[in-house]
């Protein structure tokens, strides 16, 4: 269990940028995890399909602490795309032997250690779930004002 409590982990955990919430933004989510409670809620503002400002409030173990602290740094800038990928990246290194995301979102491979903890996985995952939802109400909220 300290292999996933490491010091870099808990670095991160410790300085988590951009918290709070987001005054107009287009798209907000919250993901919870049953199992540790854990809870992080998420404000997204979108320049097309670029995020342009992000805040988060999280409520969450020291590994969605700094799962969240990791996103925070790196999301502004980052395309719908580049998020879904490393969604997609970062189960694939927890459930399998997948190396975790890669440019931006590189310092999510930190968290590696968790694979051996299938219990953690859900906290891990929090603030992926909840952005990747953002940006879903995000453009479908787009899609409709341009339809009306």
């Amino acid at each position: 269990m300290d292999e996933i409590y490491n010091l870099k982990i808990l670095e991160f955990a410790g300085n988590i940028p951009m918290t709070g919430s987001l005054e107009e933004a287009d798209g907000t989510a919250q993901a919870y995890s049953k199992l540790c409670g854990s809870r992080v809620r998420v404000w997204v503002k979108m320049d097309g399909d670029i995020v342009a400002d992000f805040a988060h409030e999280v409520k969450a173990c020291a590994l969605g602490q700094a799962s969240s602290s990791i996103m925070a740094r790196h999301i502004v800038g980052a395309s719908t795309t580049e998020l879904r990928q490393a969604r997609e990246d970062m189960l694939a290194m927890l459930k399998a032997d997948g190396e975790g995301p890669s440019g931006r979102f590189e310092d999510m491979r930190y968290l590696r250690p968790v694979k051996d903890f299938k219990a953690r996985h859900a906290s891990t995952m929090l603030t992926f779930d909840a952005v990747v939802a953002a940006i879903d109400e995000a453009q479908s909220q787009h899609t409709e004002r341009v339809k009306a």
